[in-house]
Parts: C-alpha cells; sequence; structure tokens
C-alpha cells in the first residue's frame, strides 16, 4: 500500500484508512483483530475511530467500545501503536441517553442531533480526549477531529481548548467533521489570527456520487467544498462512506437503501452508468472503482476511509488499490452527468 502526505502536515499515511467504527460491536473481536493485523502487514497505517463508536447498537450505551477494542489490540505489543497513524473524534456522544432511546429498538437520531450531543464546549472536550486516551491505551492521539460541529459554543472556546490539548503533547494534529465550508474558513481566520493549530484534516462523506440539488447535509462534501480545499491544499481530505452503503455494486441498494437519498436523480443515474461501463472494462465491481476513482483524485487529494463491517467486506474492497485507470476512463468518469 503506498502512503500520501496529510495536507501539507509531511506526515505520510495509509493511502487507504480503515475505519474501526463496527469493531467492538458488529464486528467481534476476533474478525477484528484479524483485518487490524492484515491491515497493518499490507502497509497500511491509517486508523480512524470516534468515542461514540457505537452508542446506537447497545441500548444504554455511550459508545467507547470500538477505542476499547484498539486498546486491547495495541496492548498485544510488536509496535502496533507506533506503527500506525490513529485518528479518533469527540464531541458526537450522547450523555442524556433518554434523548435517543425509547420504547423502540431503533434510537432516536433526531434526539441527538437536536442538541443531544456532548458538543465541544472546552470542558467536555478535555474529559473526552482523556477518555479516549484512556481507552485507547496511549498517551498521544496523532489526529482528533471535532466529530460534529458544534454551532451553540464559541469557536474560541473550542479552538482554545483544543490548542490547550496539543500543548499538553495529548493530540498531535486537528481535524473538522461534518461542518460547512464557511465554518471551515472562520475556525482557520480564527486558528492564524490567535496563533492555534489548524485543522489539517476534514472529514467528509465523500464519493462518486455528487449529491443533488436541494441537497443541504453539512457532512456532505459539495462542489464549493471540493473549490475550497483546491485552494487549501495544506486540509487533507478525508473520505467516509465511499462506497454508500455498498450501493455501487448493488441494484437494488440503488433504487431502495436510505443512503440514496441524498444522491438520487438524473445525475447519478447517468454517472452509475458510467461507472458500470468503467467497471466492465476494467475487470472490477463498482464498489471497488468507486474507491479506485477516489484515490485516483489529486486535486484535491482524497483518502477514502472504508469501514467494513466483515473480513469479507474488507477482502473485497481492497483489491481498489490495484486498480489503474487511463486517461480516457478518468475522463468519462468525470464527464458523466446530467
Amino acid at each position: 500500500m503506498k502512503t500520501v502526505e496529510l495536507g501539507r502536515t509531511g506526515e505520510q499515511v495509509s493511502q487507504l484508512a480503515l475505519g474501526c467504527m463496527n469493531m467492538g460491536t458488529l464486528t467481534d473481536e476476533s474478525t477484528s483483530f484479524a483485518m487490524l493485523d492484515d491491515f497493518l502487514a499490507a502497509g497500511g497505517t491509517f486508523l480512524d475511530t470516534a468515542d461514540c463508536y457505537t452508542w446506537w447498537n447497545e441500548r444504554g450505551s455511550h459508545g467507547g467500545h470500538s477505542e476499547e477494542l484498539l486498546g486491547r489490540w495495541f496492548a498485544q505489543g510488536g509496535g502496533r501503536r507506533e506503527k500506525v497513524f490513529l485518528a479518533t473524534k469527540g464531541t458526537a456522544q450522547v450523555p442524556d441517553l433518554s434523548r435517543v432511546w425509547g420504547e423502540g429498538d431503533e434510537p432516536n437520531w433526531a434526539g441527538a442531533h437536536d442538541g443531544g450531543f456532548a458538543g465541544a464546549g472546552a470542558e467536555t472536550l478535555r474529559r473526552a480526549v482523556d477518555d479516549s486516551l484512556r481507552r485507547l491505551g496511549t498517551d498521544h492521539i496523532d489526529l482528533y477531529y471535532v466529530h460534529v460541529d458544534d454551532r451553540s459554543t464559541p469557536l474560541e472556546e473550542t479552538l482554545e481548548a483544543l490548542a490547550g490539548i496539543v500543548a499538553a503533547g495529548k493530540v498531535r494534529y486537528l481535524g473538522w467533521s461534518n461542518v460547512r465550508t464557511w465554518r471551515l474558513e472562520r475556525i482557520r481566520q480564527l486558528c492564524e489570527r490567535e496563533g492555534w493549530p489548524a485543522p489539517v484534516a476534514l472529514q467528509q462523506q465523500h464519493s462518486y456520487l455528487r449529491p443533488k440539488a436541494g441537497n443541504d447535509a453539512a457532512g456532505i462534501t459539495d462542489a464549493e467544498q471540493l473549490d475550497y480545499l483546491r485552494a487549501h491544499q495544506d486540509l487533507g481530505l478525508v473520505a467516509y462512506s465511499p462506497i454508500l452503503k455498498g450501493i455501487y455494486g448493488d441494484p437494488a441498494k440503488r433504487r431502495d437503501h436510505w443512503m440514496m437519498g441524498s444522491y438520487a436523480g438524473p445525475d447519478a443515474d447517468a454517472r452509475l452508468a458510467a461507472l458500470d461501463a468503467v467497471a466492465a472494462e476494467a475487470g472490477v465491481t463498482g464498489n471497488q472503482l468507486a474507491i479506485a476513482w477516489l484515490l485516483h483524485q489529486t486535486d484535491p487529494r482524497v483518502i477514502p476511509l472504508i469501514g467494513p463491517r466483515t473480513a469479507e467486506h474488507y477482502r473485497a474492497a481492497l483489491p481498489a488499490l490495484d486498480v489503474k485507470l487511463g486517461q480516457e476512463q478518468l475522463a468519462a468518469l468525470a464527464s458523466a452527468g446530467a
């Protein structure tokens, strides 16, 4: 596996990041450890988790399962911790679980998004970082994201607290996720003015399909954000959900999966047709081609973040690393759209 620079930090990370969200809940420990070991052996270094992963899979839990599992994996020794670039996130735990759990079997996500998240207050962040360090069994986090942009807390409070956490050596670099472009620019301006460490990574939902007209999700990269990233290449783009829950390889999911709600329409139809044609020509699956397309992007550069639930999902993604797309194929994919 090749490495790429994260933003303009000088840090070399694997061109593919491994998302550990399901590890410790939907993915059992032995399967998780096997995936982590294989990823490391293949040259993978970039691991991603969060303190909230995954409260929604276990009633009564605040999360922490994934970080705890990674802590046990690191504790096996062999230099595991020193060999990886470890990213985790804060601000998206739900302190009051009654906001999200009623009598049904599924959590109420609206209760989380409507003021239920822990947020990015100074004390909350300091406590969250210490809790993550304890669960992970490490003395530092390489990259720490504000997971859900908190517009109810003054940015000055959040950024000053994060600067103190970096100064204390608990975190090396900062990132932001699920954030609008204007907020990102405001964050960067404040950091420059006050001498605080600025984000070096932006983690957003980003894939080959483009969000449909009228989509208002702050967490999905749009054309304006891509333009911003082209102009500010000190900020690396980490793309979560690069295969959109596997819709590129499953016609039924293209029709029925909730993930398509942000994309479905004539533009998506045209781009899916182009992707299917190039995938057939290249002899790969649609999901593999979607990841490979992201790996070929250089302006801005993209680091796809895969989040496999099973060993089969993990193994199915890796061939994307070996897909070489020609200029005609890249042009056909780039020009497709209504």
